[in-house]
């Protein structure tokens, strides 16, 4: 029995390629995802284990806010003689470092990476520990000088005497670089200005008398644990975070895993469609070959072999298919995990290819998802093949289960339909968001579990619609065609099954993303009121100059300004939520549009008063009139009276909840040294809106990164952000299509072999070449596009209900985008005709002769 296995698999060895492929790509995902992500890790291990303090004194953050607030915390410079004084310690130095800075060069282009990466501003001190080394010039030496990285002299042609501008948050000031510096290790893709101490201190931080840190060199003899405890002891830990080295690179880890998570999700994304087509696909392959292989499994049980040893037959076949494909796909995942080293290369992230790391971990995952995938796609096919009798043998069909009725399949389609579809229509009904988006994942998965087991029972009706016009357009060849997609309804329907997932969860996106775009251009048109919204290109606040120059610029009336902090408020029902809260000037109504359920905005921005979002009141059993006790960084108390409810449905996004705001007043006193986020500004009467926006601009050149928004422009920057979203789902689509025409392609060969007979009877009778290639194309192409009716129609409903989930936060216009559909409709029509050229160029090339003998 191995023997004739093997034999049979290497006879069947073109038959599985394509099956080999789908499951070789779900595997390079996996294998890529952990071998690019462990990269980075180990490569960022090594960077903050080198650069980071023995002991470092940095200012405890109660607080994290989603967005920035462009609020740097810091401690008293003093602090670094104290703990300079505790046994122990060899050598304490202040750190001075932000990364809210904006550098530009004598054209005002902006000198920093154009990839989201901070541009970091930092004092230069001579140890050991620094990322960077100089090799060129001299260290920064007073006022006016400074260090940049080589990465970005380079990058930017900056040289060495050239003058750069520095906009910080105190001010912008002027500086010459003296000299350029060289990463050591990883080049995590920032920009690095370095000043000397006392400058950094005055020009980043307002003053010589703060710094962010303090970095603590132990003794030798004192390990990082003794002198963390000794340090903690010295400056206390209520108002200060104090960490070991490998506490610091653990916690800089942390950080940095969020990115590498982003990657790794994405990426395990693609791993789970290809994995999820390609069980459709490997599932057809073998069922179609079982099926073609009736006599022979017929004659090996007639010959003594019993159940037990054809199923162990197929499944050794379905175990060397997966190892093959695994070799082939961790093959291709460490090509992927290089080609995304390279590309972080572009973006400015330089990681060294020649530090791959390829742990255990990969291969075993590799071989566990390629192995694993193949033979439990094969289960159920092999438990066909033990079923074979000994008298089919004896007999003449070679396609066997063709007939068999469908009660089985419809049952259970019917029963996991219905508990699906419930499902999607509780979502819908509930009003907890956490609730509905759980029946929501449910009722997808239910629906598309269904729709696969009883896609068979739908070809013969759709197929025939579909199939239609066959016919009358293309006469008897088009007839064949329709006939010969529903010979088999298992198969077709398995065939489109793969193009059905990759469809319906784009459709489903899109809908979901269409809603959601909808839905904040109609809050846009709603509550902003101002002619002009002046931000930053990153959204990190910026300089108070920057407010100045906007507020003298000809032509500008009202200048409202908001800024932002992280905030956590203790509810009346016990739960303690952090959020975000922003501070507006009293002329708030000027500059928007707001609807009130309780309260109005001179209420909100009073003095020690806050406004709330009503749902979000209603949900935590907050009223008009509540005190709320709220905690700011920095140790900061204050208890806040609720003095307005907002009715905005406004969508709550980036961790953002609550709709919190309150008056300037109040937040400065709170939250001292923040910046402007964002001005809203309207022109002054008798000045047109276009002569504003001119004239702001003017203005605004020296600050290239501070940008000038109309609604139309903050529509845009809105549509492109959740398009990035939705390029992602259309990737996912790309490969779910490219797996989908593997498995049309491998149907339709399969098919051809197993028709080998009749098609040379049509050939004898008349057949030509050219009709021959059209019977296979439209046979592909009505396939194609019953994977795409099923997909689209199933995407609608999860999108309209995903869409009603969303509405509970807000998203509450629902759009279909008929573009995208009609598009994906003629694309799978496209799809079908590529996927059916080479199986009907091999149909049309066979020997009449020869296919008319085919046993």
């Amino acid at each position: 029995m191995l023997k004739a296995t093997l034999r049979s698999f290497l006879a069947h060895k073109g038959r599985l390629l394509l099956s080999a492929l789908a499951v070789a790509l779900s595997v390079a995902f996996v294998a890529g995802s952990l071998i690019f992500s462990d990269t980075v890790s180990g490569t960022f291990d090594r960077l903050f284990a080198s650069t980071a303090a023995d002991v470092s004194v940095t200012p405890r953050q109660d607080l994290r806010s989603p967005l920035p607030t462009g609020t740097v915390q810091t401690l008293p410079a003093a602090l670094a003689r104290r703990v300079a004084e505790v046994p122990g310690v060899a050598s304490a130095h202040v750190d001075a470092s932000v990364e809210n800075v904006v550098v530009v060069d004598r054209h005002n282009r902006p000198v920093g990476p154009a990839t989201g990466a901070p541009t970091v501003a930092r004092n230069w001190e001579e140890t050991g520990r620094r990322p960077v080394e100089l090799t060129s010039g001299h260290t920064p030496r007073g006022d006016g000088e400074a260090v940049l990285d080589a990465d970005t002299a380079a990058h930017q042609r900056v040289r060495i005497g050239d003058a750069l501008t520095v906009q910080a948050q105190p001010g912008t000031f002027r500086v010459r670089v003296v000299g350029i510096a060289t990463f050591t290790t990883t080049n995590p893709g920032s920009a690095l200005v370095y000043l000397d101490t006392p400058t950094a201190q005055r020009r980043l931080l307002g003053s010589a008398a703060r710094a962010t840190g303090i970095s603590v060199d132990a003794a030798r003899g004192v390990s990082d644990v003794q002198l963390k405890r000794r340090v903690a002891a010295a400056v206390g830990t209520d108002a200060y975070d104090v960490r070991t080295a490998a506490e610091h690179a653990k916690s800089a880890a942390a950080s940095l895993g969020s990115f590498l998570k982003i990657i790794k999700y994405v990426m395990l994304g693609f791993a789970g469609i290809a994995v999820l087509v390609g069980v459709f696909l490997i599932v057809n392959t073998f069922s179609m070959l079982i099926a073609q292989r009736t006599r022979e499994l017929g004659l090996l049980r007639a010959l003594g072999a019993d159940r037990r040893q054809v199923r162990r037959s197929v499944l050794t076949e379905a175990v060397l298919l997966g190892l093959v494909a695994s070799t082939l796909g961790l093959a291709a995942g460490i090509g992927l995990a290089a080609g995304l080293i390279r590309l972080m290369g572009l973006f400015g992230m330089n990681l060294d290819a020649t530090e791959m790391a390829i742990g255990w971990t990969t291969p075993v995952a590799a071989y566990v998802v390629g192995g694993g995938v193949t033979f439990v796609a094969a289960y159920l096919p092999a438990r066909r093949a033990a079923a074979v009798s000994p008298m089919a043998a004896l007999t003449d069909t070679e396609v066997a289960g063709v007939g068999r009725p469908l009660t089985v399949r419809a049952v259970v389609g019917a029963a996991v339909g219905a508990v699906g579809a419930a499902a999607l229509g509780t979502c819908t009904a509930v009003s907890r968001t956490a609730v509905a988006a759980s029946l929501l994942g449910v009722g997808v998965v239910l629906t598309l579990v269904a729709t696969v087991v009883a896609g068979p029972l739908l070809v013969r009706p759709l197929i025939r619609v579909l199939g239609g016009a066959f016919p009358a357009l293309f006469g008897s060849v088009g007839r064949m065609s329709q006939r010969n997609a529903l010979r088999n309804p298992r198969r077709t329907g398995a065939t489109a099954a793969a193009l059905m997932v990759g469809l319906a969860l784009v459709a489903g996106m899109s809908v979901a993303g269409a809603s959601l775009t909808r839905s904040i251009d109609r809050q846009i048109d709603r509550t902003l009121g101002a002619d002009y919204i002046v931000q930053n290109r990153t959204f990190v606040p910026f300089p108070q100059e920057v407010t100045d120059t906007v507020r003298h610029t000809p032509g500008a009336g009202v200048v409202v300004r908001q800024r932002l902090a992280p905030i956590a408020l203790r509810l009346p029902d016990g739960t303690r939520v952090e959020t975000v809260v922003s501070g507006y000037d009293r002329q708030l109504d000027s500059v928007a549009h707001i609807r009130y359920a309780a309260g109005g905005t001179a209420a909100a921005l009073a003095d020690g008063h806050l406004a709330m979002d009503a749902g979000f009141a209603r949900k935590h059993g907050v009223r008009p009139g509540t005190v709320l006790p709220a905690e700011f960084q920095g140790g900061r108390r204050a208890r806040l009276t609720v003095a307005a409810l907002t009715d905005q449905d406004q969508a709550e996004g980036f961790g953002v909840q609550g709709g919190l705001y309150l008056g300037l007043g109040t937040f400065v006193r709170q939250v001292p040294g923040a910046a402007d986020a964002a001005l809203y500004v309207n022109a002054a009467p008798g000045t047109s809106t276009a002569r504003l926006r001119s004239a702001l601009e003017k203005t605004l050149v020296p600050y290239p990164n501070v940008q000038v928004r109309d609604q139309a422009d903050y529509k845009k920057l809105v549509h492109d952000q959740i398009a990035v979203l939705l390029y992602l789902v259309y990737a996912l689509l790309g490969l779910a299509i490219v797996i989908a025409v593997l498995g049309v392609v491998n149907t339709l060969a399969l098919s051809v072999v197993e028709r080998t007979r009749e098609i040379g009877l049509l050939r004898a009778i008349g057949l030509a070449r050219r009709q021959l290639r059209r019977m296979v194309r439209l046979e592909s192409v009505v396939i194609a596009v019953f994977g795409a009716v099923l997909g689209l129609a199933l995407g609608l409903v999860w999108g309209v209900c995903a869409q009603r989930v969303l509405a509970l936060q807000g998203i509450t216009a629902l759009a279909i985008p008929w573009g995208t559909i009609v598009a994906v409709m003629v694309g799978s029509a496209v799809v079908g005709v590529v996927a059916a050229v080479l199986p009907a160029s091999r149909a049309s090339r066979m020997n009449v002769l020869a296919a008319i003998a085919h046993e």
